[in-house]
């Protein structure tokens, strides 16, 4: 891994422990939030996949490395791939400016480590 590379995969790791540790305060709330994130995101008129893109440009655009990591690594499940990923974050950049645009840096790296093709 290059050494300016951010470990996405610990993003992700912190991101879903963080749910334990949220369904040991209050049990069902990581139950809950997970239904949420799994209706929000079931193929309708939208395929999944389109949806997880669309959750990628969101989480550049909020500056969220936890969000990067997991979206993109969902999203590579479902077959998108680095140059739907990147170009979903074009878009992030375009609404977002200059911020946003840093965060892609994420991006690749998810990317990369997710084994995106």
């Amino acid at each position: 891994m290059d050494k300016l590379a951010a470990d996405m995969q610990n993003y992700y790791d912190q991101f879903m422990d963080l749910f334990k540790i949220a369904s040991e305060a209050e049990p069902g709330y990581s139950k809950a939030f997970m239904e949420f994130v799994q209706q929000a995101e079931k193929p309708g008129a939208l395929s999944k996949k389109m949806k997880e893109l669309i959750s990628i440009a969101l989480g550049v655009t909020a500056h969220c490395p936890f969000c990067i990591a997991f979206h993109v690594k969902n999203a590579v499940k479902e077959g998108a791939t680095k140059q739907e990923i990147l170009e979903a974050g074009l878009v992030a950049g375009l609404m977002g400016g200059g911020p946003a645009v840093a965060y892609l840096r994420y991006l690749v790296d998810a990317c990369n480590q997710f084994g995106a093709k």
